[in-house]
């Protein structure tokens, strides 16, 4: 979820919770009160934060997960800790929430009435060797390739220390990447390179990247319709739906979201807030939506549509027989030596990607890296030809020109890098820039609480990243 969409989301469910007498009235979310799905986010975000990431649970309390909550019900709540059964409990008045820690899968919120999911947890392993053991990309050992040039080390140095300037931006890493290797990196204090930090919807474009394995294999291509049975009878209006609409996010499924410029409160509990707090089936939610335009004609910012890319994921791990929950970790991440990113599910076991997702900040260096080559690593396409053209271009339905293959796309000019440069943006100020015109990667990651000052100073630090390459 992009954060300052986020921030507009926060502002609608309260409005949404504000008309709300009882359960919401929305057939589209389950019979539960605003206040209980806001501390079921609540909880599940804390609960990563402390067994997750390892951060200091009254820290995260006060800095992440907050913004489910409308601002007004704030007051009164508490949270409990209970590290013996990894569960973090999160009440206000008479209403609980709680979510637990189930391994390599994260943390998951629990049923308003029972404890438990509705799969078995996976182990997720690596093959690779200690990462102390490999020089960078594939290890964390320092290259033994002399540093490059064409690029000023004071001026990077100086862009590290904007980027930390305002200590109320909460920024926690900070990684520059130039000509494939590391010229900058600075960690909060508490934060080290291995910390997996919360990435929001940087995953969004994680999920761009594990699909264009499938396109690579020939198992989908993207100016097809869309293969989801329901959709496929010829009197549904969702048969023209391609994949490629998906990826533009701009299939046209009617899945509320509050950041809408023409949503209202009337219309309930906002989708796109309820996959993260409902506990729900975010495959089938999104699946069964009905349609609100045609195809490839609106540019909306909708968890549905990468939830559908998540879903034809799915789909083909188990045609193939292979295992789901394992899929990123062999074909992606232990090939670009990535050996531990955790990827958050439902209780049903779909990976939730649009936002419950954790990395270090050199896991998504190494993200953009393989964008920066042009998908290749080492040597080898991971990715199809032509993917990161895709990825980056302006998708043709959206009116702002911001958005292209679940990528953001600086076309309009707001960042301080060219407009031929693209990236992975996640609340809280999430983002991974791609700047192939300098040959830069950039990654800045941070806590909710902070993202608008530290968007101030990342965009800074980026006008000095591009002065610093001669």
């Amino acid at each position: 979820m992009m954060s300052s969409r986020l921030a507009t989301l926060a502002g609608a469910v309260a409005l949404a919770a504000a008309q709300q007498t009882g359960t919401a009235p929305n057939a589209m979310a389950p019979s539960i009160t605003p206040l209980s799905l806001a501390l079921a986010g609540y909880a599940k975000v804390l609960c990563s934060a402390v067994f997750v990431s390892g951060r200091d649970p009254q820290e995260a309390f006060h800095n992440s997960g907050y913004m489910f909550v409308p601002d007004d019900q704030l007051s009164g709540i508490t949270y409990a800790v209970d590290r013996d059964q990894k569960r973090v409990r999160m009440t206000r008045g008479s209403v609980t929430r709680a979510a637990r820690f189930y391994g390599d899968q994260g943390c998951i919120i629990q049923q308003p009435d029972r404890d438990g999911i509705f799969f078995k947890p996976v182990p997720v392993k690596t093959t690779l060797p200690d990462a102390a053991t490999q020089p960078w990309p594939m290890g964390d050992a320092p290259s033994s390739a002399p540093p490059p040039a064409g690029i000023d080390p004071a001026r990077v140095q100086k862009a590290v220390d904007l980027a930390f300037a305002d200590p109320d931006g909460l920024t926690a890493a900070f990684v520059v990447v130039y000509k494939g290797q590391i010229v900058g990196e600075r960690y909060m204090p508490g934060i080290a390179k291995d910390t997996q930090l919360e990435s929001w919807s940087m995953g969004k474009s994680l999920t761009a990247t594990l699909f264009a394995l499938l396109v690579k294999d020939g198992l989908y291509r993207i100016d097809e319709p869309a293969p989801v049975p329901e959709w496929r009878r010829p009197e549904d209006p969702r048969s023209a739906i391609r994949i490629v609409d998906l990826l533009h996010m701009s299939s046209g499924l009617r899945f509320i979201a509050g950041q809408d410029p023409d949503y209202t409160p009337e219309e309930g509990y906002p989708d796109h807030a309820l996959v993260y707090t409902g506990a729900i089936d975010a495959f089938t939610h999104s699946m069964t939506r009905p349609l609100q335009f045609p195809p490839n004609t609106e540019g909306r910012y909708r968890n549905s549509d990468p939830l559908m890319i998540g879903w034809l994921i799915k789909r083909a791990m188990r045609m193939r027989g292979e295992e789901y929950l394992t899929f990123p970790q062999r074909a992606l991440f232990d090939r670009i030596g990535i050996r531990r990113q955790v990827l958050e599910t439902d209780p049903y076991g779909n990976f939730l990607m649009t936002g419950y997702d954790y990395g270090t900040a050199r896991n998504w260096a190494r993200i953009g890296l393989l964008y920066l080559q042009d998908g290749m690593w080492q040597g080898e396409r991971l990715l199809p030809e032509g993917w990161t053209t895709f990825v980056s271009t302006l998708a043709p339905a959206w009116k702002r020109p911001v958005y292209g293959g679940l990528f953001w796309v600086n076309g309009d000019g707001a960042w301080n890098v060219p407009k031929t440069a693209y990236l992975a943006n996640g609340a809280g100020g999430q983002r991974t820039f791609i700047i192939p015109s300098h040959d830069l990667v950039v990654v800045r990651m941070g806590h909710y609480r902070g993202e608008r000052a530290g968007m101030k100073t990342l965009n800074l630090a980026l006008g000095e990243l591009i002065a610093a390459v001669r």
